[in-house]
């Protein structure tokens, strides 16, 4: 019972990480715009249609080559461009076709935007287009170099001040950084609050899998930890709903804060871990944990700590009696990952996986949005595909092996990845389902390379070993923005380098080992 109340603590605030991760699919989305121009507007052309207000023609607009032509008050006549506007030199009647002297300008005077789906995005907001679009294309990968440095900052914080004070301070961090994102007053200050969200977010995902993991017993570990996933992609799913229904940018962003705030209430209750109580050696808080847990699950002879450290205390006896001594004393880098070939090749394809996992799962999700049909509807289905994915990947796992689970679902993915480049555009349930099987099949892969890494190494670099993995992670989650943004180069090309690289991974994978029923190695 206490290890339930525990964990769903705990991993309920997850839900706010795949909420602040997912969240700029919507809030910095670039709706169809033209240049502003100074004057009132009397009439507006485009192609055949006439209007009296270039609102009334975005339903008509088909492609950004497109071209309104409007006709002022005063009687002049411009041609309205997405990045640049020109005045007709004879303004003698409204037509769509003109041949004669133009003076181009440049959009000194705003744009005018699409608002029919979103009212305000950041983009709107701080005109983040034409030769400003560059900024708008870096939110996501900054917010990702957050997750990248929160992750290290975090996970070394709490193996030095506790896994407990780290939780309160990430939580409570995710809430305030959370709305001080909608309350900026410009662009800098907002990747600024969307970066210091992303260190804090990230810093939480991470303490809370060695948290959960910490104080979840053996016999469920895998399926604890494999679904603290399932709540990330929960939250990404509260994004689509949010977005659904709230569409301006900061309202839409308060909203996404407020959804786990009961969190934020409660996180001052969670104990501290007995493992790291120990390990600090401070044996009377760790009673008092272990005291509190036998109470909750009404256990009558609760375990005593002078137990466990006279067990431990004999263990190191015997290791010090025995011949690992130097291996047990040395300092360990990431040097040792590649100590020889055979430990090389394999660091290096579980980097790739990682990175390859990371990838796939980023480019599928932020993808989502442009496949046609209703983006909100296409980005819960993402998310929704994943609560299946992990009970199966978990079953898998224990059934058909760690490396035979991994295999077939990373060539799988590669395969969807080609299978999506044949089939036409306009076809988009197909396209969404096809979509949905890659995010199915990559989060397999994607749940299972946390478990399989820290089988496939010895306990004296395990953790350096994870680490590692985890930094390539976040490596990739930091590429998949911009491998997303090359969509414009050619539309495949994200789905093509994810194929690529899951392919790789796949085929290296073979030279893994089995890990399922084997003793966990120490040297």
């Amino acid at each position: 019972r206490f290890q339930a109340c525990v964990y769903f603590a705990s991993v309920f605030q997850a839900m706010s990480c795949g909420i602040h991760y997912l969240a700029s699919v919507f809030m910095a989305v670039t709706p169809n715009f033209v240049c502003g121009i100074p004057g009132n507007v009397s009439s507006v052309l485009f192609y055949n249609s006439s209007e009296s207000s270039i609102k009334d023609i975005w339903t008509l607009w088909t492609s950004t080559e497109n071209y309104v032509v409007v006709q002022l008050e005063n009687g002049e006549i411009w041609e309205l461009n997405q990045c640049s506007r020109s005045k007709r030199e004879v303004s003698l009647d409204l037509a769509y076709e003109y041949k004669g002297n133009k003076s181009i300008f440049s959009c000194s005077d705003g744009f005018f935007y699409d608002d029919t789906k979103w009212k305000s995005t950041v983009v709107t907001e701080w005109d983040l287009v034409c030769e400003r679009e560059w900024l708008a294309k870096l939110i996501q990968p900054t917010f990702m170099l957050g997750v990248l440095i929160g992750a290290v900052i975090f996970g070394d914080i709490a193996d030095r001040l506790g896994r407990q004070r780290v939780i309160w301070f990430t939580s409570t961090g995710q809430f305030v950084f959370g709305i001080a994102v909608a309350f900026t007053f410009d662009y800098y200050s907002f990747v600024i609050a969307r970066f210091l969200l992303a260190m804090v977010s990230s810093g939480y995902l991470v303490v809370a899998f060695v948290y959960v993991t910490e104080f979840v017993g053996i016999k469920a570990r895998t399926w604890a930890s494999m679904h603290v996933h399932a709540f990330f992609a929960m939250g990404i799913m509260i994004v689509a709903l949010v977005g659904f229904l709230a569409q301006t940018w900061w309202v839409y962003q308060i909203f996404l804060s407020v959804a786990t705030i009961p969190f934020v209430f409660c996180c001052w209750m969670l104990p501290e871990t007995p493992l790291w109580l120990l390990s600090e050696e401070r044996y009377e808080d760790a009673q008092k944990v272990i005291n509190l847990m036998a109470r909750w699950n009404k256990v009558s002879t609760p375990c005593k700590v002078t137990e466990l450290c006279s067990v431990q205390q004999d263990g190191l006896v015997s290791d010090r009696m025995g011949d690992n001594d130097i291996s047990s004393t040395k300092k360990h880098n990431i040097l040792d990952l590649f100590c020889n070939w055979h430990m090389a090749r394999r660091t290096i394809t579980v980097w790739l996986i990682w990175f390859t996992g990371s990838l796939g799962y980023y480019v599928f999700s932020l993808s989502s949005v442009s496949l046609g049909g209703n983006e909100y509807l296409n980005l819960f289905l993402i998310g929704a595909v994943e609560l299946p994915c992990y009970i199966i990947a978990c079953i898998a796992m224990d059934k058909l092996g760690r490396r035979n689970t991994l295999i077939p679902f990373l060539i799988l993915s590669a395969l969807i990845c080609v299978l999506i480049m044949f089939i036409p555009q306009d076809f988009n349930i197909l396209l969404i389902l096809a979509n949905m099987a890659g995010k199915f099949s990559i989060g397999v892969a994607f749940g299972l390379i946390y478990l399989y890494t820290a089988e496939l190494y010895p306990t004296i670099v395990r953790s350096l070993a994870v680490g590692s993995g985890s930094m390539m992670c976040r490596v990739g989650s930091v590429v998949a923005p911009f491998c997303v943004y090359l969509r414009s180069v050619w539309i495949f090309m994200p789905l093509l380098l994810v194929g690529i690289m899951a392919l790789l991974s796949g085929i290296l994978t073979i030279m893994l080992p089995e890990t399922l029923g084997k003793p966990l190695t120490n040297t």
